[in-house]
C-alpha cells in the first residue's frame, strides 16, 4: 500500500519541480497595415505575469506606443500606458490601472490629449452591472 502512494507522489513532485523550471514564453510577430503603415507585438508570460507591447506606425509619420502588465490570481491586476505622435508633433498620453476580482472590478486612468490638458477617470463594476 506505501509504494501505492509513493509514485503518484513523485510524478505530483516532479510536475510541480518541471512548471517551477520552465522558461518564460514570449512570441513576437510584426505586419503591415492596410493603409501602408506598420504594427508590431510581443507578448509575453512568467509564471502569473503577463507582458505586452504595441508599436504602430502610420504612412504619415504618426507613431503609436502601448505597453502593458498584468498579474493573475483572485485578484487580477492590470496597468496600461500608451502615448503617440501624430505627423504634425502633436502628442498625447496615458495610462490605466485596473483590478478584478470574482464579484466587483475597478479601473482608474488618465489621457493627455493633444492640447495639453488631462482628464482623469474611474469607473467601478460588480458582476453583472456596471455601476
Amino acid at each position: 500500500m506505501l509504494s501505492s502512494v509513493k509514485i503518484p507522489m513523485f510524478c505530483l513532485g516532479a510536475m510541480l519541480v518541471w512548471s517551477a523550471a520552465s522558461p518564460a514564453s514570449a512570441e513576437e510577430w510584426q505586419r503591415p497595415t492596410v493603409h501602408g503603415g506598420e504594427i508590431s507585438r510581443s507578448v509575453g508570460k512568467d509564471s502569473s505575469v503577463y507582458t505586452g507591447s504595441t508599436t504602430r506606425t502610420g504612412p504619415n509619420g504618426g507613431t503609436y506606443t502601448s505597453s502593458s502588465k498584468c498579474v493573475g490570481g483572485v485578484v487580477d491586476r492590470c496597468a496600461r500606458s500608451y502615448s503617440g505622435t501624430g505627423p504634425n508633433g502633436q502628442s498625447f498620453s496615458g495610462k490605466r490601472v485596473s483590478a478584478r476580482g470574482p464579484f466587483r472590478g475597478r479601473s482608474v486612468g488618465s489621457f493627455t490629449g493633444l492640447n495639453g490638458n488631462t482628464v482623469h477617470g474611474f469607473r467601478h463594476w460588480r458582476r453583472g452591472h456596471l455601476v
